[in-house]
């Protein structure tokens, strides 16, 4: 059985117990993290020394980021399915899954605690609305690329989906205007709607 290391909020643990949920691996999950601590304590540091979510254990396997935890489960319990063998139809989700690190949870995560968790720093309107404009920006690049496409790497479910997905889900539950994307509102609809997503994208968003 899977360990995963970290509190549901989390929008780097969804990923990584979607992913185990899709597939098809039992887990236990321990809160770790924000309100539950326990992430700064010497015997969670030796499984992950930067004192982040999640950290995955699969028998003698320890990783920790999230998504080398989702290309981990993809790749060992998802060949020939959410992981594709073929290096560019894999490279068309690996870069989704790093978009979703480097453009848009930046863009969006200073609104997100601005109005969401109250964080010092982030409650004034103008961080929040420049991150709102941001991530509108961001939104519009997903938007134009679902044009099309049933899934974000083409035709087929798989790892990016789940990596980019908890994104939009904590957007589109945030109190902040909604933009009419129609292709957005598919793709988002139809992946949240799978058995494995249900546990991972918890409502509300905290």
């Amino acid at each position: 059985m899977l360990t995963i290391f970290g509190r549901i909020s989390s929008i780097n643990v969804q990923k990584t117990v979607w992913a185990a949920g899709e597939v098809g691996q039992p887990f236990e999950r321990i809160d770790i993290g924000g309100a539950f601590g326990g992430n700064k304590e010497a015997a969670y540091l030796a499984r992950n020394p930067n004192g982040q979510i999640p950290t995955l254990e699969d028998g003698e396997v320890c990783i920790w980021e999230s998504n080398s935890i989702v290309r981990y489960l993809a790749a060992r319990y998802g060949a020939g399915w959410i992981w594709e063998e073929d290096p560019a139809r894999r490279a068309d989700a690996d870069r989704w899954m790093d978009w979703m690190l480097a453009e848009l949870q930046p863009a969006m995560t200073p609104a997100f605690w601005g109005l969401i968790r109250k964080t010092p720093g982030y409650t004034e309107a103008a961080v929040i609305e420049a991150a709102i404009g941001r991530t509108e920006a961001k939104l519009d690049i997903l938007e134009a690329h679902l044009a099309g496409r049933t899934y974000l790497a083409g035709e087929r479910f798989g790892m990016a989906d789940i990596t980019v997905a908890p994104g939009a889900h904590r957007w589109l539950h945030m109190p902040v205007p909604q933009r009419e994307r129609p292709n957005l509102a598919r793709w988002y609809a139809q992946v949240a709607a799978r058995p494995a997503a249900r546990p991972a994208l918890p409502l509300p968003v905290t």
